[in-house]
C-alpha cells in the first residue's frame, strides 16, 4: 500500500496523524474456537474503516506450540494454520456445512466461546485440515479445478514452506517431541533429510498445504484492507524458539550453540527492581559475528518476508540489535547473564526508510538511542508507564516526538482500566496527579475517578499525543478489565493468548461513536 503511515523519515513533518487499533486475530469471533482472516476479520476491517480507524495492528502470525504465545514458534516465517478459516474451505468444496457443524458440534464450538482452547485445538484441528488436502488432492477435485492444481504445483516448486513441513512432518512422526528427541534425525542432514522426505511426501505436502490455503485467504484479507484503507500492522520476534525449523537446520552458523546443535547460550534480561533474578526467556541468541560474514542475508530475508506480508512490521526486543542479554544455558536465574554486543547499525544500512516500528522499551541506554536515531524508525511510547512522577519520563506524551507510536498498552500490558483498579494505595495519589497533569498539557480535562473513566481519558490523551500513530487495544476502547488482558509476561496460563471477543464488542457502535469524534477532534 503506497503513501502508508511509516513513509520515510525525511518526510516527518508532513506526515498524517492516523490512529489504529490492536487486535489479534485469535480474538475474533468464529464459530470454530478461534478467530480466523476469513468473513469476521473482513468485517472487522470494514467497522474500522467506518470509524475512522486507519491501522489494524495484530500479533505475529506465526505457529504456536508449547505455551500457545506467538513469540516462541516453530518456525520464523511460517503461518499460523489454526487462523485458516474454515468456511473458506468449505468455499473451496473442500468440506460440507454438515461436516463443520459436526466439528462445531463434537468439540462444543459456539461463537460464544470467550476463550481459545489450545488443547482442544492442538487434537483437533490438523486432522480435520488433513480431511480437507486430501479432498484437495482427489484427482477428480485437481480435474474440476485446474487452475488451483497449476497454482499448488507452482507453489510446491517454489519451495519456500518446504523446510517448515520437513520439520512439522518430522514432528508430527516423533509425536511433537522437541528436535532434540529425534534420534538420527536430531542432526539435520541433506541426505537423512531427504530418505524422510521420500517416505513422507504426502505429510510434507500437507503441511506446505497449509501454508497455500493460509496465504490464498490473506492475500483476501490484504485486498480486503486496501479497498477500505486500513493498514496492517505486522508483529515481529526478535528471537526463535529453540524447538524450531531455524536452530534445527543451521544451528552453530546463526547461533550459539555446540557442535551437535545444543544451546550454549539463552535469551533473557537482567536483574532490575521489578525482578531480583532477571528473566530468562530461554530463546537461543545469535551469532552475530558469523552472520556478518555474509552481510547478515538471513535477517533481512526475514525482514523482506514480514514486509511482503504486512504495510508495516514492529520489531520486538529492538534493543537486543544494539546489545543483548546472554545468560549461560545451564544458569538458574539471569544474574549469570552478560551484555554482548549485536550488530547495531550495520544490519540497517540499507533498511532504513522500511515501514518498521522499533519496540524500544525496557532497558534503554545511550547506544539504543543512537541506533533508534540513525536508523530513523518510529519507537513506542506507552501510556502505562508513563505516570511515575517523574518529569523526564520518555513515555509521556509532553516528551513523545512526532516520529513514535504511541499506546495506552501494549499485548503484555493489563488493559488501562485494570492496571488503574490494581496500583497500590502508595502509588495511587501520585499517579492520579501526573495523570491529570499531563492531560491538561493537552487540553483533555480529566476528572476520573472510576477506572474506566481514567481508561477513557487515556484513550483520549493517546489521541492528543503529539505521536504520528496512536494505537489501543481494543480492551482500552471496551475499557475492559483483568479478564480482556492478552498476556501476563513470564507465566504459563490458559489466560495467555486467548481472549476472544463477542461480536456485539467487537463491532460495538458505541466504541465506533468514539472512534469518530476522537479522530475528527484531534485529526488523526
Amino acid at each position: 500500500m503506497s503513501g502508508t503511515i511509516f513513509d520515510s523519515t525525511e518526510n516527518q513533518a508532513g506526515k498524517p496523524r492516523k490512529c489504529g487499533v490492536l487486535l489479534p486475530i485469535f480474538s475474533l469471533p468464529d464459530a470454530y474456537g478461534i478467530g480466523t482472516i476469513g468473513a469476521v476479520a473482513r468485517e472487522f476491517i470494514a467497522y474500522l474503516a467506518s470509524a475512522g480507524v486507519k491501522v489494524w495492528q495484530i500479533l505475529p502470525l506465526l505457529p504456536t506450540s508449547y505455551g500457545d504465545s506467538p513469540y516462541q514458534s516453530v518456525c520464523s516465517y511460517a503461518l499460523n494454520y489454526y487462523f485458516i478459516d474454515l468456511q473458506l474451505l468449505k468455499e473451496e468444496g473442500l468440506f460440507t456445512q454438515s461436516e463443520l457443524n459436526d466439528y462445531a458440534a463434537e468439540n462444543a464450538y459456539t461463537s460464544d466461546n470467550s476463550r481459545v482452547d489450545y488443547e482442544k485445538l492442538f487434537r483437533t484441528r490438523v486432522p480435520l485440515l488433513k480431511k480437507a488436502f486430501s479432498r484437495f488432492e482427489r484427482e477428480e477435485y485437481l480435474a474440476a479445478h485446474r487452475a488451483e492444481a497449476q497454482n499448488f504445483a507452482a507453489f510446491l516448486k517454489k519451495g519456500e514452506y518446504y523446510d517448515f513441513a520437513l520439520f512439522m512432518s518430522l514432528k508430527t512422526h516423533f509425536s511433537y517431541r522437541p528436535w532434540q528427541e529425534w534420534g538420527e534425525y536430531a542432526q539435520f542432514g541433506e541426505e537423512k533429510a531427504e530418505k524422510f522426505a521420500a517416505k513422507h511426501a504426502e505429510e510434507i505436502r500437507f503441511w506446505q498445504f497449509t501454508q497455500y490455503e493460509f496465504l490464498k485467504q490473506w492475500a483476501q484479507l490484504r485486498k480486503c484492507a486496501e479497498d477500505f484503507g486500513v493498514e496492517l500492522l505486522g508483529d515481529m520476534p526478535i528471537y526463535v524458539s529453540g524447538d524450531s525449523v531455524e536452530m534445527w537446520k543451521y544451528g552453530k552458523s546463526l547461533f550459539e550453540t555446540d557442535e551437535n546443535g545444543r544451546q550454549t547460550q539463552k535469551a533473557g534480561v537482567p536483574p532490575d527492581a521489578f525482578s531480583a533474578d532477571g528473566q530468562l526467556w530461554g530463546n537461543p541468541v545469535y551469532r552475530w559475528d558469523e552472520m556478518k560474514k555474509n552481510g547478515y542475508r538471513w535477517w533481512k530475508e526475514r525482514i523482506r518476508k514480514a514486509l511482503a506480508l504486512f504495510d508495516a512490521v514492529r520489531i520486538d526486543h529492538f534493543r537486543g540489535f544494539d546489545r543483548y542479554f546472554s545468560i549461560p544455558q545451564n544458569a538458574q536465574t539471569a544474574r549469570e547473564g552478560e551484555w554482548k554486543d549485536g550488530p547495531k547499525e550495520a544490519l540497517f544500512e540499507d533498511m532504513k526508510n522500511l515501514p518498521i516500528v522499533a519496540e524500544d522499551l525496557g532497558v534503554i541506554d545511550e547506544g539504543v538511542l543512537r541506533l533508534m536515531k540513525n536508523v530513523g524508525y518510529p519507537g513506542m511510547r506507552v501510556l502505562e508507564f508513563a505516570f511515575d512522577g517523574k518529569a523526564d519520563n520518555t513515555n509521556k506524551p509532553s516528551n513523545s516526538p512526532e516520529n513514535s507510536v504511541a499506546y495506552t498498552g501494549t499485548h503484555d500490558n493489563p488493559p488501562f482500566a485494570a492496571y488503574v483498579r490494581l496500583l497500590p494505595e502508595s502509588e495511587k495519589q501520585r499517579f492520579v496527579r501526573d495523570f491529570r497533569d499531563e492531560c491538561k498539557k493537552f487540553g483533555v480535562d480529566s476528572a476520573a475517578v472510576t477506572p474506566e473513566e481514567f481508561c477513557a481519558d487515556a484513550v483520549r490523551l493517546a489521541f492528543a499525543s503529539p505521536s504520528y500513530l496512536c494505537v489501543a487495544p481494543l480492551h482500552d476502547l471496551l475499557a475492559l478489565g483483568e479478564e480482556a488482558r492478552i498476556n501476563a509476561p513470564s507465566t504459563l496460563s490458559t489466560k495467555n493468548w486467548s481472549f476472544r471477543y463477542p461480536k456485539a464488542q467487537l463491532l460495538s457502535p458505541e466504541v465506533k461513536e468514539t472512534l469518530l469524534r476522537l479522530t475528527f477532534e484531534y485529526r488523526r
